[in-house]
């Protein structure tokens, strides 16, 4: 039976120099969204084809001895990467449970034989937000993991620092304008000064939507700024802004161009996962 538990902060213990700032950005979101962590470990099960691949060229005893050779290492690998596990969660529970200070957060572990992507699948529809290092030692790129999840996912580099800013990268498009609903709804943000910008031609359309999006963000009080930027460059403008204003946290939808316009100039969210050097929210394309 399942102890995955609803409305958590998901933390993704896939690779050892992200495990610190993983733990650190999931305590920061439980404790904002008062929400419990589950700590994940997802390692596929160790499964040898050698005997299927070449059985069909030995005979006799040497056949079965290779299969039990081959059987008994699976099985140990599997033993092996299983007590690898739980001594990881172990010590993750136990690091969460001394820094979570004043708010006592509730903290399980969730050990899945599978891979990342099928474990962030498993998760998905359960979670309010998943927290994963920049670095992923699956054959999955953190482009594919992201894309195909349906849940807000924070991306921290080896060290999390707990922002105090953020950076909202707001175009008036579907995605965009759910993370809106969403960041007015969530408690994530509410305690940040909130920089949102815009990229795009300076006209009556684009400063309408931008007023509304903040007129809607400061009527839930969030602190908050606006502005406007011409560039052609969304990625260079978004991050020269950011740099320039020292703001801790970048929040952006996910993926939200049309397939042919990622084709012609390339994905905006895949250049900002690259160039990206702070904690950065990405909000599932709708």
């Amino acid at each position: 039976m399942s102890n995955l538990r609803p409305d958590s902060v998901i933390a993704c213990l896939d690779f050892p120099d992200y495990v610190h700032a993983v733990l650190n950005g999931s305590l920061w979101a439980a404790k904002a969204l008062r929400a419990p962590i589950g700590l994940l470990h997802a390692a596929p099960s160790v499964y040898h084809k050698s005997a299927v691949d070449y059985s069909g060229c030995l005979i006799g005893d040497d056949g079965d001895t290779l299969l039990n050779q081959l059987a008994q290492e699976e099985k140990d690998s599997n033993s092996k990467l299983r007590d690898q596990g739980r001594l990881l969660l172990k010590q993750a529970e136990s690091y969460c449970q001394q820094h979570q200070g004043r708010y006592q957060h509730q903290i399980y572990t969730l050990h899945r034989h599978a891979s990342l992507a099928e474990s962030l699948d498993y998760v998905d529809n359960s979670a309010q937000i998943i927290v994963i290092g920049h670095q992923v030692t699956c054959k999955d790129t953190l482009s594919q993991l992201v894309r195909a999840s349906r849940c807000p996912i924070l991306v921290t580099h080896e060290v999390f620092h707990t922002p105090k800013t953020a950076l909202f990268a707001f175009n008036n498009r579907p995605t965009s304008l759910a993370l809106l609903d969403w960041l007015c709804s969530s408690s994530l943000i509410r305690n940040l000064s909130l920089h949102v910008v815009m990229v795009g031609e300076d006209n009556e359309r684009n400063k309408d939507a931008l007023r509304e999006a903040y007129a809607r963000l400061k009527q839930v009080g969030i602190d908050c700024k606006k502005e406007l930027l011409e560039g052609r460059d969304v990625t260079a403008t978004l991050t020269f802004y950011q740099q320039q204003h020292e703001l801790d946290l970048l929040i952006t939808g996910a993926f939200g161009e049309s397939r042919l316009h990622e084709l012609l100039h390339g994905s905006n969210t895949r250049k900002l996962l690259k160039t990206s050097r702070t904690p950065y929210l990405l909000y599932p394309r709708m």
